[in-house]
């Protein structure tokens, strides 16, 4: 029962510390270098929208303020069958150069893009969501990286902004991600990107899929072509955190259900013997990932059974600690909502949503359609 509390244990630290060590330590013995320069292909920027109307006009005009040498970009709306006045928004900035892509009817936010990219006619094409707003120098940012002839793709860095200023679940989760990218890209390749703002060559967005996330799938398709994705931390996307903390979690069910799909249609890529060290930075990043709410478990019930030792019982007492911190975090009480609550409850509901997301895809439940987080 020892061997087992530990073997959990050694599975989460490993998955949130072990591997960015490794990663650490790959860039330190063989960096992998990044070539930036100031290219300027022809761009086209892909907005997704669905029932968008109170946030589209500040997007679009957003978007129209990018620096970009003049007729070098081009911005389509890709309206998801909005019910709304979204179109509407989108035709009253035809006379600027913005184009609508209408989808005649609901089928999920990457047949909207699908759609787009059929009507674009950049060299890189740059996806970023409404709720997203871009520095003025954003996509001349981005595309700098293309100046390398091994990248396929790349992601830019989320940037919370935290309506109250202080750190949420959210924004610290985010800053964890953001520095796995760092490594990642240092290393290797980035194993996913930012679906908020993301850019990637045009010719490797053929077959588009629409039934897995376009940010994942974009990444995975890119490293099958023989590729890489890189994380830029000069291409920012800034976006405030989620109005209703409370749907979190559905979010992240829909995020985890979807990704699990992606990765199992491209499960050839966790062959070792293929892709090396890909694979291994998928089983680590992702396949790991998903697997600490179990180990998670596993720790607490095998900690149960060996609580007659002192030792095991104030390790015990640590993690009831540790969950009865994150039911705080939960509450509506101020008196209870400090930074150590409200990550303990972060961490704590994200691993719910796994369990969750693997219940829902083992049974079979998929999820294509989407409605745009509350921001």
């Amino acid at each position: 029962m020892e061997l087992v509390f530990w073997g959990a244990v050694a599975f989460v630290v490993y998955a949130y510390a072990g591997y960015p060590l490794v990663l650490a330590l790959v860039a330190a013995v063989r960096p992998r270098r990044l070539v930036k320069a100031d290219v300027t292909p022809t761009v086209t920027h892909i907005i997704t929208a669905h029932n968008e109307e109170k946030r589209l006009r500040a997007k679009i005009e957003n978007a129209l303020a990018l620096d970009y040498p003049a007729g070098q970009l081009e911005t389509l709306v890709a309206s998801d069958c909005s019910t709304d006045a979204t179109d509407e928004v989108a035709r009253s900035f035809e006379p600027k150069g913005v184009r609508l892509i209408r989808a005649g009817e609901r089928r999920g936010k990457e047949h909207a893009q699908r759609l787009a990219i059929g009507a674009a006619g950049g060299e890189i094409l740059v996806f970023s969501d409404v709720g997203t707003t871009l520095a003025v120098d954003g996509i001349r940012r981005v595309v700098q990286n293309f100046a390398d002839p091994t990248v396929g793709c790349v992601s830019s860095v989320d940037r919370l902004l935290d309506r109250d200023g202080q750190v949420s679940g959210e924004g610290a989760y985010v800053r964890y991600e953001m520095l796995l990218r760092r490594l990642e890209t240092r290393a290797s390749t980035v194993v996913g990107l930012s679906g908020s703002f993301f850019a990637a060559r045009r010719a490797l967005c053929q077959g588009w899929s629409t039934d897995v996330p376009s940010d994942f799938q974009m990444l995975l398709s890119t490293v099958r072509m023989g590729y890489r994705g890189v994380s830029d931390p000069d291409s920012i996307g800034y976006y405030p955190p989620i109005a209703d903390e409370s749907r979190e979690r559905h979010r992240k069910i829909r995020t985890v259900v979807r990704g699990i799909a992606a990765l199992m249609a491209n499960r050839d890529l966790l062959d070792p013997r293929r892709h090396r060290f890909v694979a291994f930075q998928l089983w680590s990043h992702k396949i790991c990932r998903w697997l600490v709410p179990f180990a998670m478990i596993v720790a607490l019930v095998s900690n149960a059974a060996l609580v007659r030792r002192p030792f095991y019982l104030a390790l015990f007492a640590l993690q009831l600690a540790f969950y009865g911190a994150a039911c705080c975090g939960m509450s509506t009480s101020r008196l209870v909502r400090g930074r150590p609550f409200r990550l303990a409850a972060f961490f704590v509901i994200a691993n719910l949503s796994i369990v969750s997301a693997w219940y829902r895809y083992a049974s079979g439940q998929r999820v294509v359609s989407w409605k745009p987080s509350d921001r």
